[in-house]
């Protein structure tokens, strides 16, 4: 069985694009608890989070992913509250980011570990267009206090996945890990 290490309803949503049989166990591990560099962050959770789920399932298949919102070489976590959320979001607005999302698959005898990346342009944004984004989607569970998929104009363009954006590299995925997949 595909065990999908994660929390996040986005991930599972967006995992039945590439298996539609899997579970979903949250890893018992405390996101953010290593101090790297962002190319490597991502990537890194992952792996403590597929290993934490795998050390109890190791007849099981595990996917997990971390994803991380980069701005001039500083990671944007998620917001704490709405201030958070407003503070980042300024800092954002205009600039373009990349989204980093590092994945992890174990199985017996098999890892895959790859991280994918996205560049976010954002579009200009006036204060009060970012409160009313913020008071609207209530952002707070998501890096960079926003949602690729949200029904509002913060983003001007993307180069590379939107899925990534959202959480996921599903493509990324189809390509490395689906070929070696028991469940399919």
């Amino acid at each position: 069985m595909l065990i999908l290490a994660s929390s996040s309803p986005r991930r599972k949503t967006l995992l039945k694009k590439v298996c539609e049989d899997f579970c979903v166990l949250p890893p018992d591990y405390d996101e953010r608890s290593l101090s790297l560099p962002p190319e490597a962050l991502a990537l890194e959770e992952s792996k403590m989070k597929a290993y934490c789920v795998f050390s109890s399932h190791p007849q099981d298949e595990v996917l997990s992913c971390d994803t991380i919102v980069v701005l001039h070489g500083k990671v944007l976590g998620k917001p704490k509250d709405e201030e958070e959320a407003i503070s980042m979001l300024l800092s954002e607005q205009g600039q373009i980011q990349t989204v980093l999302s590092g994945y992890t698959y174990l199985r017996e005898g098999k890892e895959i570990s790859r991280t994918v990346a996205t560049k976010v342009h954002f579009n200009p944004l006036t204060l009060s267009q970012i409160k009313e984004y913020v008071h609207a989607k209530k952002p707070l569970d998501k890096a960079g206090a926003y949602g690729i998929q949200d029904d509002y104009p913060l983003i001007q363009r993307i180069e590379g996945s939107f899925d990534n954006v959202m959480g996921l590299p599903t493509e990324d995925l189809i390509q490395h890990v689906k070929p070696f997949l028991r469940t399919k």
